[in-house]
């Protein structure tokens, strides 16, 4: 396999039902993986340029579900199946990332 030109890291971390803290998982988190890997198939992104990876927690659980975009180090929150195809379209396709979805905001 090729060294990926990006890696999408999507947090899918759960808890126990009634555990005070919220957690990525709780709020969507399996659909947005699928959604990543179906956006690229439907956009025939070549296998390999980039992965997509479920990861344990992030952090940040207030915001989430939380996603990471490597190589540059792009922090989204709160991302939404419909947040999917701008990802893909802006920061994956242009190489930019995508504004409209306040990347890194959970730092600020």
């Amino acid at each position: 396999m090729p060294k990926p030109k990006y890696h999408i890291l999507v947090c899918t971390n759960s808890r126990p039902p009634g555990h005070p803290k919220p957690s990525c998982g709780s709020a969507g988190a399996a659909q947005l993986l699928m959604a990543f890997n179906m956006g690229l198939m439907q956009r025939a992104v070549p296998p390999g340029q980039v992965v997509v990876t479920a990861t344990g927690c992030l952090g940040p659980c207030e915001q989430g579900p939380t996603v990471v975009v490597y190589p540059d180090g792009t922090w989204y929150s709160k991302v939404t199946e419909a947040d999917v195809a701008t990802i893909l379209d802006e920061h994956i396709a242009k190489g930019t990332p995508a504004a409209s979805l306040k990347p890194d905001s959970v730092w600020q």
